[in-house]
């Protein structure tokens, strides 16, 4: 019964995230490739962000997204419209990456970084995010992904 049902959309909902994660990838790989065919990663991240915006565009059509009321947006804080400067400093810097390390080494890195982030940030309860206090399991964890990027680094 419920159960079944509760792990049957666990297993799904880990299925999206896969898709996702290889989705990430596949990006920053096709960028990288952009990049070297154009000889400029500039040109090929500003190309790769307007197909994405393009193609935001057109799923907001699709479902009928409304506007965003002014209010929302007196609600909102400056620096959470500054989050694509971080999408734009995170795909540069891995598509520089990519070409001399490899995909593989850099997507373990870029884990690393955001699984390091991600402890700081819950322990601290940074952004607004609930405090999760580091404890020994997240440690563990950490350490053993640091081990994962050293053994796959080439």
């Amino acid at each position: 019964g419920g159960n079944a049902m509760h792990g049957f959309i666990a297993l799904g909902l880990a299925a999206v995230g896969l898709a996702a994660g290889a989705s990430a990838l596949l990006q920053q790989v096709l960028v990288a490739n952009l990049r070297t065919a154009l000889g400029s990663p500039y040109w090929a991240v500003l190309i790769s962000y307007v197909g994405g915006t393009l193609t935001m565009i057109l799923v907001m059509l699709a479902i009928r997204e409304p506007m965003i009321a002014p209010a929302a947006i007196a609600r909102s804080s400056y620096l959470t419209w500054a989050a694509g400067v971080f999408g734009v400093i995170y795909i540069v810097l891995t598509i520089l990456l990519i070409p001399r390390l490899g995909a593989a080494t850099v997507l373990a890195l870029l884990i690393a970084g955001q699984l390091l982030s991600a402890i700081a940030f819950d322990h601290f309860g940074l952004f607004g995010l609930e405090r999760h206090p580091i404890d020994l399991g997240r440690i563990a964890g950490a350490a053993l992904l640091i081990g994962g990027v050293l053994l796959i680094r080439n």
